[in-house]
């Protein structure tokens, strides 16, 4: 048995900027350990003065609750149609079952990975020839790059269905110089451990509406109504951030800029060190698009040779990690009605996401470059 003797290279660790223990600080000096309070509501202008746009923000316990309360915002209820990317993380769709509605997967498109428009409005008029109009379209900038918004807007608008913008992965990216976020009915974030920037855990919904966001927080907060007692007249839920969670998200807001600087910075490396490699390919920006490059990607020839990249890394203690795999391929979503085309399937089958943190040093990165040249 080989004994590993290099430092572990994780694919996305955390990243400290050295602030965020003065405003944890302050949560414990005044006692504002509650899901609620100074840090909560700086955290959240911090995020509406990023995004740049008219918008009002819910700082939440996750991505996925984000979602969750955006559907039923949406008034997304049982026996509901969702339109969902299937090319994504779990936590996209889940929340579609949790509200006992039924997802529809829609495959990508090649310049982007995200959502095909193509696909998703051949799956609109399908299901509207069918009398099932979808309630809503859940689009997803995968790995940071944006989706394909003027298109997903155009058929969102044409057909009357709102977009929930799954931004989980994609603070600091942009469309045409306009933050992610901002561009559906609803927008949610993750700052998950291995996110950009991370509060542990933790979310956010965004919306242009105050009262949206108002909605957002009363169901957040088990939908208590006002009296002086406890009293309720809808199912709620406990989704909102703590304000000792939102301090270090404080902190991490203060260091964005640069975490996406780095992040880009590392895919760079990645293409000048191994762009002349002719079986591997990588993800250009199409015009327009900025990504917070999350995580660099890399397409190899065949699954065998993402194998081989991929074992070779972990025994010298490197994490890698096979692109997502397609919803409409996992056990637990078996059945559902996807339009698909194998876009999604052979990029899964083939792709690699490499080592991307923002905490990488140089000496990382040519390790693991080198031991991808010699093993693709």
């Amino acid at each position: 048995m080989k004994t590993i003797t290099q430092n572990k290279i994780w694919l996305s660790s955390p990243h400290m900027g050295g602030t965020e223990q003065k405003y944890v600080q302050e949560a414990f000096d005044t006692n504002w350990v509650a899901p609620l309070g100074p840090n909560v509501n700086a955290f959240e202008e911090a995020l509406v003065k990023y995004v740049d746009q008219d918008v009002f923000v819910a700082a939440l316990s996750s991505g996925t609750a984000a979602i969750h309360l955006a559907l039923e915002l949406l008034g997304v209820s049982h026996g509901d149609e969702v339109l969902c990317q299937s090319f994504t993380f779990s936590a996209s769709a889940n929340p579609i079952l949790y509200l006992g509605a039924k997802p529809i997967f829609i495959d990508s498109e090649r310049s982007t990975w995200n959502m095909s428009p193509k696909l998703l409005e051949e799956a609109i008029i399908n299901r509207m020839d069918q009398g099932k109009k979808p309630k809503a379209i859940i689009a997803v900038h995968l790995y940071g790059m944006p989706y394909n918004v003027e298109e997903i807007t155009r058929i969102s608008k044409t057909y009357d269905i709102p977009v929930v913008e799954d931004s989980a992965e994609a603070l600091g990216s942009s469309y045409r110089s306009v933050k992610c976020g901002s561009f559906g009915e609803i927008g949610i974030f993750s700052f998950n451990g291995n996110k950009i920037i991370t509060t542990s855990g933790g979310g956010a919904l965004v919306t242009r509406s105050e009262d949206v966001k108002k909605k957002a927080v009363f169901l957040a907060t088990q939908a208590r109504d006002e009296a002086p007692h406890y009293q309720h007249s809808k199912v709620g839920y406990n989704y909102r951030m703590s304000n000792v969670l939102a301090g270090i998200g404080r902190g991490q807001m203060e260091v964005l800029d640069d975490r996406v600087a780095a992040r880009r910075a590392n895919h760079e490396f990645y293409i000048d060190r191994l762009g002349d490699v002719q079986e591997l390919e990588f993800l250009a920006e199409p015009k327009g698009y900025f990504s917070n490059r999350w995580l660099s990607c890399v397409l190899t020839p065949s699954y065998e040779k993402r194998e081989r990249v991929r074992l070779a890394l972990q025994e010298e203690n490197i994490e890698s990690r096979p692109l997502w795999k397609p919803m409409h391929l996992q056990p637990v979503f078996k059945g559902s009605m996807h339009f698909s085309d194998g876009t999604s399937e052979d990029l899964f089958r083939r792709g690699l996401c490499l080592p991307s943190g923002s905490n990488l040093e140089t000496s990382d990165l040519e390790r693991i470059a080198s031991i991808i040249r010699t093993k693709i």
